[in-house]
């Protein structure tokens, strides 16, 4: 069939929401999670190279923060510049650009040879995991069909958590034993990253990027394809689609919508929602090992005891993939958060090297549980021109609690002890669950 030069834009949205199953090969979404994989794989390794750099650069815990700090800040740099790039000049091009990012970032970190060299390469590294995570959930919600979005978006989430379970198993080996280990976490990561980059090239375009900007016979030519595709997949024609809702006019995607209602209302309730989150969890991501040192554990006890706690992230991120077109996704993510923090608090009690593992393992299922559901709630209350720049916003400001998170708990700490930096880390969950609850919810629904 040959691209229609009469349709319009809501009808092939209508025609892309009735798919009932992933509409593209394999491996489109494969690349989509392996470049997660490898940008969440490059988040916790400085978590636990951080006790080494300490003792080899000479330096305090606090001092060293400032590699998080720094990596964090160049997130929210990065998110930003390469969220516009994607805005204007669409989703494969930023995609791109970021996973060569943190790829770079990632190799120079290998190669330092003081904090101030570490603190500047984790700001590259940084630059390009804030992208690719922002881009990441754009593209996932502009590709799939809306009762599919929250699945497939999670799909490549969970991959990326895979990353955060492997850095543990493989900092075991290497770090207490070798005085490179902790480079050679970043040099894989890097290695890891280009290889991605290099396999995005055949990736398909977005389709609602396509039709915000006006290019409707390229996106229906997009769309037949699709189609063709799903109904190899099923054996069978597709479903009548919907009729759909008349053509809206939202605007040409400038940066000053999001500050106009009702965008700025969502910019702030989520970037607020993200900040405080975000400094529990990177708290929980980055920290850990290092209070746990200093609570009585060795290097290798710490990194043993935070091993079987990395399996959490995976099975979350998968029970969110069958729950989040099902369940509202506010509640779920509500719930969980709940949860996080009633688990931080028992960790604060009675950390040992036996309920580490067992309420580590609760932590990072919750973790792995919410992320994927709070990107996709993220995605979904900004329009698609604008999407990209208000997801990269909301969580760009939440990063801000993540980059100031060793400052903030180890501040914390030094008041309060041990069990007050977890009980710090613990409100963050309560907070997050209730401003969830505002959120605007499309469970299933069609984007704007």
């Amino acid at each position: 069939m040959e691209p229609s030069s009469r349709i319009s834009g809501a009808e092939l949205v209508a025609r892309l929401d009735r798919i009932p199953v992933w509409p593209y090969p394999g491996w489109i979404l494969a690349v989509v999670g392996a470049g997660f994989f490898f940008a969440f794989f490059d988040i916790v390794t400085i978590g636990f190279a951080l006790p080494v750099i300490q003792r080899e650069f000479g330096v305090s815990a606090e001092a060293a923060s400032w590699a998080i700090t720094s990596g964090l800040i160049g997130y929210i740099v990065g998110s930003f510049l390469d969220s516009r790039i994607g805005d204007r000049f669409g989703r494969k091009v930023s995609l791109f650009l970021s996973v060569a990012a943190f790829s770079i970032g990632s190799g120079l970190s290998a190669t330092s040879a003081d904090l101030g060299q570490l603190v500047l390469w984790r700001f590259i590294s940084g630059m390009g995991i804030g992208a690719e995570i922002a881009l990441v959930t754009t593209y996932m919600a502009e590709v799939s069909p809306a009762p599919l979005r929250g699945r497939y978006t999670g799909w490549t989430i969970a991959a990326g958590f895979a990353g955060f379970a492997l850095v543990p198993l493989i900092a075991l080996y290497l770090i207490p034993q070798y005085s490179w280990g902790w480079r050679a976490l970043f040099v894989a990561g890097a290695v890891g990253g280009l290889l991605i980059g290099a396999m995005r090239r055949g990736m398909p375009p977005a389709l609602h990027w396509l039709v915000a900007r006006g290019r409707l016979q390229e996106a229906e030519a997009l769309l037949l394809e699709a189609e063709a595709f799903a109904e190899r997949r099923l054996g069978e024609p597709l479903p009548f689609p919907a009729d759909p809702p008349p053509d809206v006019s939202i605007g040409d995607g400038g940066f000053g919508a999001l500050f106009r209602p009702p965008c700025r209302g969502r910019l702030l309730l989520l970037g607020s929602m993200w900040f405080v989150y975000y400094v529990g969890n990177y708290g929980w991501l980055t920290l850990a090992p290092d209070l746990f040192s200093k609570h009585g554990l060795s290097l290798a006890q710490s990194i043993t005891s935070l091993s079987i706690p990395g399996l959490g992230f995976v099975a979350g991120a998968v029970a969110a993939v069958y729950t989040s077109d099902r369940l509202d996704r506010r509640r779920t993510a509500a719930a969980m958060c709940v949860l996080w923090g009633a688990t931080l608090a028992a960790i604060g009690f009675s950390a040992s090297t036996l309920t580490i593992p067992i309420l580590g393992f609760v932590a990072t299922f919750t973790i792995g549980f919410v992320i994927p559901i709070l990107y996709t709630i993220t995605g979904e209350n900004f329009p698609t021109p604008v999407r990209a720049t208000g997801v990269s916003l909301s969580d760009g400001f939440g990063h801000l609690g993540g980059a100031f998170c060793g400052q903030i708990i180890f501040a914390v700490e030094a008041w309060t002890g041990f069990s007050g930096a977890f009980l710090a880390m613990a409100a963050t969950g309560l907070l997050t669950a209730l401003m969830v609850g505002f959120a605007g919810g499309h469970t299933g629904k069609r984007l704007e």
